[in-house]
């Protein structure tokens, strides 16, 4: 049987976002569009915030690719072994995070929020791994 209905776009407005998705410490992730509050079937796309100093856990993304960008802030990202490696983005960057990559996402400064978007297909799939002590990280404080 196909359904005749009609597709319409939908919006989620602020405030109304879905916040019961996948975490991983300070960085804190909502969605605009996903199968949990849309018709979205293939696509993840919400917003992810640090709030000063703060950083998520080492994670990654089981197979999900993933697309960022930065709206507000000084972001680093890092990775490799120990986490010894890192890239720094700000306000209007773009990047790509390959799937199954343990990463860090930091907020660089102490006194401002960090806000991205992210986007990632299939869905929100994060994976805690084990934390690391904050002196393992290059040039990171915390507030």
């Amino acid at each position: 049987m196909t359904d005749n209905t009609p597709a319409v776009p939908l919006v989620t407005r602020t405030g109304h976002e879905y916040a019961d998705t996948a975490q991983s410490g300070g960085a804190v992730r909502v969605s605009g569009v996903s199968p949990q509050h849309t018709p979205a079937t293939r696509i993840w796309y919400g917003k992810v915030t640090n709030e000063p100093g703060y950083r998520s856990l080492p994670h990654h993304h089981g197979e999900a690719e993933t697309g960022g960008y930065v709206l507000t802030g000084v972001a680093r990202i890092y990775f490799g072994d120990g986490y010894s490696q890192y890239v720094d983005m700000s306000a209007g960057d773009f990047v790509f995070v390959p799937p199954f990559m343990p990463h860090i996402e930091v907020n660089m400064s102490t006194t401002a929020e960090l806000v991205w978007l992210t986007c990632r297909t299939p869905d929100n799939i994060v994976v805690n791994l084990d934390d690391v002590d904050d002196s393992l990280l290059t040039g990171y404080r915390r507030a």
